[in-house]
């Protein structure tokens, strides 16, 4: 089984926990500020606008949505971003 496809085979969930914690782990920074970016994108794709409207407006609300998963929807709008970074970076 490729890395790919063990990728994969995780809920979107686990793969926000494992992106996050890599990259706290090794302060890669940039990954989080990109991912901190797409997060108002994100819950617009996954219908919800409000929160959305609301972390463009407040900034603190972005920190807070990119280290943690409250429902899944985010986490899931977010998977592709999750699996090409912990596929570019095997070491965990």
């Amino acid at each position: 089984m490729s890395r790919r496809e063990e990728l994969e085979a995780l809920s979107s969930k686990e793969l926000h926990d494992r992106a996050v914690a890599r990259a706290q782990r090794h302060l890669d920074v940039k990954f989080l500020w990109n991912l901190m970016k797409l997060v108002p994108a994100a819950e617009a794709a996954a219908g919800q606008g409000d929160q959305a409207d609301y972390d463009v407006a407040h900034w603190s609300g972005q920190v807070a949505d990119t280290f943690r998963d409250d429902d899944g929807a985010l986490s899931d709008a977010l998977r592709p971003v999750y699996l090409d970074y912990l596929e570019r970076h095997a070491d965990g």
